[in-house]
């Protein structure tokens, strides 16, 4: 396991495990902008890594750890390229009327490109799972609240 640097203690390093990134067990999907993200994340991570010195033993295990979990994610990526159509599925772009007579968008994508706040929500989350394979007019019902679907693009 990684260790990171937290703390020095009269000259002597104290070190605390950093824990590993969890990788999910759904399968990899990405759209082609979450694979560009993947692959601008290793080289990031790349570039940190050779710039770290010896010494800078935190940094070290931290740009090890994501590395590691970045190049996992890119060799398990599955690109889905979005097709147009009348039903949802992944890489859809899906407006939504809320019980609340609100409007919402979302973009359906891979879980490590998925932003809420942003509109894009992971394919695995309950509400992309609702949705996926509905038509405009179908009702879904997510934590108890109902929404009809408007249009998906």
């Amino acid at each position: 396991m990684s260790q990171a640097f937290v703390r020095e203690r009269e000259g002597e390093a104290v070190f605390e495990d950093l824990p590993e990134r969890t990788i999910s067990s759904h399968p990899n999907f990405v759209t082609p902008e979450g694979l560009a993200h993947i692959e601008a994340e290793v080289a990031r991570l790349q570039a940190a890594f050779s710039a770290l010195t010896p010494e800078a033993q935190a940094d070290v295990a931290r740009v090890n750890r994501d590395l590691a979990y970045w190049t996992a994610r890119r060799s398990s990526a599955q690109l889905v390229e979005a097709e147009p159509g009348d039903v949802v599925r992944f890489g859809s772009t899906v407006t939504i009327l809320a019980e609340d007579d609100s409007r919402r968008t979302y973009r359906i994508v891979g879980e490590d490109e998925a932003d809420p706040a942003q509109g894009t929500i992971s394919y695995v989350s309950p509400m992309a799972r609702a949705l996926t394979g509905k038509v405009t007019g179908d009702v879904v019902e997510v934590n108890g609240n109902e929404s009809e679907i408007l249009e998906i693009a």
